[in-house]
């Protein structure tokens, strides 16, 4: 896995945690990463990252349509 190094700025109130879960929400909701990438970005299991989803304001469903209509032709 490849590493980066960020400068945030002091005034930038944030837990490092918050900042890799904003990191790895974004990437997920991009579908850069999977949820279980990005869960291993920030230390948590995949069940427990997608938990928390929704307090990065990330929805676990995707809003494309044509993943809905995938959805809907598996269901």
């Amino acid at each position: 896995m490849r590493k980066i190094q960020l400068n945030i700025p002091d005034n930038v109130d944030l837990k490092d945690y918050d900042l890799s879960m904003i990191i790895a929400s974004k990437l997920y909701e991009d579908a850069k990463l999977s949820a279980g990438q990005a869960a291993e970005i920030v230390g948590l299991s995949k069940r427990a990252f997608i938990e928390m989803l929704g307090k990065y304001g990330v929805s676990v469903f995707s809003s494309s349509v044509s993943d809905l209509h995938s959805d809907i032709a598996n269901a």
